[in-house]
């Protein structure tokens, strides 16, 4: 069945991950042959920003190896067939609609949410 995974809330767990929970497991139930998409939203739409990647990080004599990179996973997830989207007004509000973003990557008004909704039968918000 069809899956909407509507992402709002950004960047947890990207330190002990190394890449966000809920990008990961979209990319391991498409793997097991899942019909999902992704609806960026609220904090979520930074995702969709090309080249950006965390800083490194060390806590005493650890450091951590593999810092997550957020939009290439997010524009992996693009190359395996998985629509993506973005809240306009969200992008907007946060200075990112002129930004270079991930390909590709399809902008939806706000107002149109309920049209791309009903595409789904199923809806998962995180």
């Amino acid at each position: 069945m069809k899956t909407l995974q509507v992402l709002e809330t950004a960047y947890r767990a990207t330190v002990e991950e190394q890449d966000d929970t809920i990008v990961w497991l979209t990319h391991a139930m498409k793997g097991a042959g899942g019909d999902f998409g992704l609806l960026l939203t609220g904090n979520a739409v930074c995702y969709a920003m090309k080249d950006q990647r965390a800083p490194a990080f060390a806590v005493g004599g650890w450091k951590q190896s593999h810092a997550s990179d957020v939009s290439a996973d997010i524009a992996s997830l693009a190359a395996k067939g998985i629509p993506l989207y973005a809240v306009e007004e969200d992008l907007e509000d946060r200075g990112l609609l002129d930004a270079a973003l991930v390909e590709p990557l399809r902008v939806v008004p706000r107002s149109q949410l309920p049209q791309l909704l009903d595409e789904y039968p199923r809806v998962w918000k995180w």
